[in-house]
């Protein structure tokens, strides 16, 4: 059986993966839908997650008096802020 998907959100899928991975057009589109999907739900906790650093930062930055940097790493891991905040 052949399953076809809505075209835009096929669009959607195609250039949010594209976009935070820098696959080309063909690689994403290559997968299968469902691979697909679940890269765009992966991308979309990271960014989540990213999203939530800065407020846990200054948090501790105003406990700790400290001044401020994008990168962090307090036995969690290094945290990003998410690029698209600049825009």
């Amino acid at each position: 059986m052949i399953q076809l998907y809505d075209r835009e959100t096929l669009y959607e899928e195609v250039a949010f993966v594209a976009y935070h991975f820098g696959w080309s057009h063909d690689e994403v589109l290559a997968l299968p839908h469902w691979e697909r999907h679940r890269w765009c739900d992966e991308i979309s906790e990271i960014n989540e997650r990213m999203n939530e650093a800065p407020s846990r930062t200054q948090q501790r930055q105003n406990q700790h008096g400290q001044s401020g940097s994008i990168l962090e790493d307090e036995g969690d891991g290094i945290v990003l802020q998410n690029a698209l905040e600049d825009l």
